[in-house]
């Protein structure tokens, strides 16, 4: 990307961060600020579009100039979701128990658990098994009859995930991006572009840990976590430097955290085995542009900021999508690959020179084999193909772009750290969720190392910007140090 430009790399709208976060770090003291992200529009190359956004009448009449019976089941569909959400998005929040145990402590926990999901009647314990078994596409089939309709909601089910929109479980990754708890109880679905970029939420971060006495290190990566006699003592980085600390929270992907910044002889076997099972796969590709005009769509002509200032779907239906995932199964980048488009500069025009604008493209296919090599020449062929997509329900757009970047699986596991290429440190699929991320025993956000936590993606509430893991890895630390347990476990000179 030209230096004008200022496009993150990958992540590219913010998700829901709980209130908790954004008012105790003053977060808008120090830039935080969101856009919100608008509906959904999915052109077609026929000419036509379908449009989730707007008023709840325009939503409406956009489905039923494909199917009238499915504007009517949307409207019954998001009633169904808020009422899920209800039910299920506090749960996003909540320290998964150590569900098994029977020390009296993890019971008591369990407990609690069934009492935060006491509002489920028979009806709502069904439909949460189904979600948690079901294939989007069998979901949606239920739901609608029209290709568009289904190609649109089906994404939210599989982005980020290796499995196509008819594998089981997928129904339930479709549950976790659309319903969220803001962490005090009110629940949200609401995601948006951060003025700035991305990069401005760290700065934000940043900003207000410094304000706090916190002292923010870069370019200082680490070798290895120091352990002695169970007890974490530190961290020694590449360079040799030794940071001593009774308090260590790991936020890398936990193959990194466990496998290679610790020695396994510091670890349970049970433990190590289950990390070495935790799936990573990921065939997502990264396509960042800078352009020197806004897309304009044949079946919409001209600006309209509820179209370029809100998500671009090229998903015309579940087939489509599940063809590009059987595409990357048999080992090939997909031939027409689905995208989730977005143009944050839309609103953020401190993104880009005036008229220009920069393009986030997220995309999938190509094989999760892609992780080990750099496959340079297929993923330039690959994001050509992305933009002939877009070329075809916009055209012209080729013509616009003035910069191009692609980053595939192997760039993203060797330069930012995501094993496999997977953006949530380990697949969102129901045997790698709550209690089980990232390992039975674990889930609640300590490790086997007295003074060691973990709060990254991989575990629960991660997947998205969120910053719930960090809360909540957080306030096990303020409960371990008003028990006292951190001073029990203390190493001893």
């Amino acid at each position: 990307m030209g230096p004008d430009y200022k496009m993150t790399a990958l992540s590219y709208v913010m998700s829901i961060m709980p209130a908790a976060i954004v008012d105790e770090l003053q977060l808008a003291r120090h830039g935080y600020r969101i856009h919100p992200q608008h509906g959904y529009f999915a052109p077609l190359p026929d000419g036509r579009h379908l449009a989730l956004s707007g008023t709840a009448r325009e939503r409406h009449a956009s489905i039923a100039s494909f199917s009238a019976r499915d504007a009517d089941a949307h409207v019954q569909w998001e009633t169904w979701l808020g009422d899920l959400a209800n039910t299920l998005g506090p749960l996003l929040s909540a320290v998964p128990p150590k569900l098994g145990s029977k020390r009296p402590g993890d019971l008591l926990e369990q407990l609690r658990l069934l009492w935060r999901l006491r509002r489920l009647d028979q009806r709502g314990v069904g439909d949460v098994t189904r979600l948690f078994t079901m294939s989007i596409a069998d979901l949606l089939a239920e739901w609608f009859e029209s290709d568009p309709i289904q190609g649109v909601l089906a994404v939210s089910g599989v982005i980020g995930t290796w499995a196509g929109p008819r594998s089981a479980g997928t129904a339930f990754v479709m549950a976790h991006h659309q319903i969220g708890d803001l962490g005090d109880g009110q629940v949200s679905g609401t995601w948006g572009f951060p003025e700035g970029g991305m990069g401005a939420v760290s700065d934000a971060l940043r900003a207000a840990a410094e304000s706090f006495g916190a002292r923010v290190r870069t370019e200082a990566p680490v070798a290895r976590i120091d352990v002695r006699r169970g007890r974490v003592t530190g961290v020694t980085l590449e360079s040799g430097e030794q940071l001593r600390a009774d308090i260590v929270v790991a936020t890398t992907h936990p193959r990194i955290t466990f496998l290679e910044h610790l020695d396994r002889s510091d670890l349970p076997d049970d433990l190590v085995a289950g990390i070495e099972r935790w799936r990573s796969r990921s065939g997502t590709v990264k396509v960042n542009l800078a352009i020197d005009r806004l897309p304009e769509f044949t079946s919409s002509p001209g600006f309209d900021p509820r179209i370029h200032g809100g998500t671009i779907v090229l998903a015309p239906s579940v087939g489509a999508i599940e063809h590009a995932f059987q595409d990357a199964v048999a080992g090939r980048p997909a031939d027409e690959p689905f995208a989730d488009i977005c143009i944050p500069s839309v609103f953020d025009r401190t993104l880009a020179p005036a008229g220009h604008h920069v393009v986030s493209m997220f995309t999938q296919w190509v094989p999760h084999e892609f992780a080990a090599a750099p496959h340079t020449a297929e993923l330039a062929a690959y994001a050509d193909r992305v933009i002939g997509r877009v070329e075809a329900v916009a055209p012209g757009f080729t013509n616009s772009i003035l910069h191009r970047q692609v980053i595939g699986p192997h760039e993203m596991e060797h330069t930012y750290g995501l094993v496999g290429g997977n953006i949530f440190h380990g697949e969102l699929t129901t045997n790698q969720m709550f209690h089980m991320r990232p390992v039975p025993g674990y889930a609640d956000f300590t490790t086997p190392i007295a003074g060691l936590y973990q709060g990254g993606s991989a575990t629960h509430g991660g997947g998205g910007v969120t910053g719930i893991p960090a809360l909540q890895v957080v306030r096990r630390i303020e409960r371990d140090r008003r028990t006292g347990l951190l001073d029990r476990l203390r190493p001893r000179s």
